[in-house]
């Protein structure tokens, strides 16, 4: 099973893709597709996404749902803005 640098309830903001600088909630981790489910805040609520005819939408085309990114495009934030780790330098190392 992977780990993840973020889980269920956790805020954050997308730093990649169609939604790029919305803060979200994240509302469900898919670790088979390795994708997070976003709740997105503002006004964007949700998103529109293309789907095939089947019997729940016999006529297909664009249906509101929330949407689904890959783990990697979302970042942590802290109050508002994106939190990014950085390791801290090596100690005892001189160049």
């Amino acid at each position: 099973m992977n780990s993840y640098h973020v889980k269920k309830g956790d805020k954050v903001q997308v730093i990649a893709g169609n939604f790029k600088g919305q803060n979200a909630t994240i509302k469900a981790v898919l670790t088979d597709r390795d994708r997070v489910v976003l709740e997105l805040a503002g006004e964007h609520k949700i998103g529109k996404r293309t789907v095939k005819k089947s019997k729940l939408n016999p006529n297909g085309g664009l249906v509101e749902r929330s949407v689904s990114v890959h783990v990697s495009n979302v970042a942590l934030t802290e109050e508002g803005k994106a939190a990014r780790n950085e390791k801290p330098a090596a100690a005892g190392k001189t160049e």
